[in-house]
């Protein structure tokens, strides 16, 4: 991850990687809620941190092993909607699109994914695609 050094963060938030995700993604604070989980996640699969993605899926529908494959180039996140998931909810939802590469193909993910919030961390449950 040196390489985003001073780079704009994948998430699309137009801050400095190493004061946006960054920080998350190293362990040094957890997400204050389901938006800010949720591209912290896309900046993961964007950086290919799988371990990241492990530690922040939700233990109940987590799959044994996570890995990000290494063909899939992601290009942009545009967050659609939210509802709830704030610093002071239980649950929240996010609705996005993310769009990525693969072998010079454009295309694109639309995912509204649920989040639940245990002894005050945020997790990723699952998703609803759309």
């Amino acid at each position: 991850m040196s390489e985003l050094f001073g780079a704009l963060c994948p998430c699309g938030s137009g801050a400095v990687h190493q004061a946006c995700c960054g920080p998350l993604l190293q362990g040094e604070r957890q997400a204050s809620t389901a938006e800010e989980l949720m591209r912290s996640r896309y900046s993961a699969y964007a950086c290919g941190d799988a371990d990241y993605l492990f530690r922040t899926w939700h233990p109940r529908t987590r799959p044994v092993e996570v890995t990000v494959d290494p063909a899939v180039s992601w290009t942009g996140l545009e967050v659609l909607d939210t509802a709830a998931g704030g610093p002071d909810d239980e649950l929240g939802e996010v609705e996005f699109m993310a769009h990525f590469e693969v072998v010079g193909r454009a295309d694109s993910m639309h995912e509204r994914s649920r989040f639940q919030r245990r002894v005050g961390r945020w997790f990723y449950v699952d998703a609803m695609t759309t």
